[in-house]
């Protein structure tokens, strides 16, 4: 299926057209290496134009791949149109004020969670990013980048709060399901008022906002399917032909993985915490009486 080049942001296309040129090599039948072989070039090259991960992509690399490939003449033309967009325009993340503090895998995340449909979140330590207060990220990022200067933590909430747009974009604003650990609750981040204040805009976009799901585990549920870590599933619109991406981070790392065996056991895992965790109401519930609490 094709985009609407108008409206298509930089970040969708590059995707779309990595995953559209994954499909032309397959249905040639060729592999990475013949085709890396041919065209002299490294192979990390075509990974990243398979992957969307170049900010820009070259028309006459999309030309050469397109000839090798045999692509049809309306596919040629499509996938140069995806190109140019890579060209001409930037996504916020680009620019020059946040390309600092930003690394390449949580570059990569940006790109997919801005492109997504939907996106489904287990978060076992803090409340998940796109439903942080501004207070509630700064006091994050002071205590896990103790090194930073003022500036610098400024610009990574401003990363984090200017993310949380895509949850109010006009037309089809992202479908949020966040599932956190009762810890979350419970773990007093800055000082009570600035949790109160965390708690409270956290229920608040639950029960205001219809494209917005939070679910708790308590305590009580025992073992689950989550204690290996928090994890993000994202889905992609039914124009695109992405399949579903896991995201992953830790301390020193943020990557991406796409293999079919992985994003299905993160799958699965979202299904069944889903099924365990109480539902809309009562996980509202216990986010209240943890203000109390406070």
């Amino acid at each position: 299926m094709t985009l609407d080049i108008e409206s298509a942001t930089p970040a969708l296309c590059r995707l779309q057209l990595g995953s559209e040129l994954r499909q032309l090599r397959s249905a040639a039948g060729l592999k990475s290496t013949q085709v890396v072989k041919r065209l002299i070039w490294s192979p990390s090259k075509l990974t990243r134009l398979e992957t969307g991960e170049n900010a820009s992509v070259e028309t006459s690399d999309v030309m050469a791949l397109c000839e090798i490939y045999g692509a049809s003449d309306e596919k040629k033309a499509m996938l140069l149109g995806y190109a140019a967009v890579t060209k001409t325009k930037r996504d916020w993340w680009q620019s020059a004020a946040y390309r600092p503090v930003i690394g390449p895998g949580f570059k990569a995340f940006l790109g997919l969670e801005a492109t997504a449909s939907a996106l489904h979140t287990y978060e076992s330590e803090f409340v998940p990013g796109l439903l942080q207060t501004e207070a509630y990220v700064r006091v994050i990022h002071q205590r896990a980048h103790e090194g930073l200067g003022v500036e610098e933590v400024d610009k990574l909430v401003a990363v984090r709060t200017t993310r949380q747009e895509v949850l109010r974009r006009e037309g089809a604003p992202l479908k949020l399901t966040a599932i956190i650990n009762e810890a979350v609750l419970q773990r007093c981040v800055g000082s009570p008022a600035v949790m109160r204040d965390q708690l409270r805009h956290l229920a608040d976009v639950a029960d205001s906002m219809p494209n917005v799901r939070v679910q708790v585990i308590p305590f009580k549920l025992g073992a689950h399917s989550g204690m290996n870590g928090p994890f993000v599933v994202l889905h992609f619109p039914d124009r695109a032909v992405l399949k579903p991406i896991v995201y992953l981070e830790n301390l020193a790392d943020a990557w991406v993985t796409r293999r079919e065996d992985n994003v299905e056991r993160y799958n699965e895992a979202f299904t069944d915490l889903s099924a365990l965790a109480p539902g809309h109401r009562e996980s509202l519930s216990m986010i209240q009486t943890a203000i109390k609490e406070l």
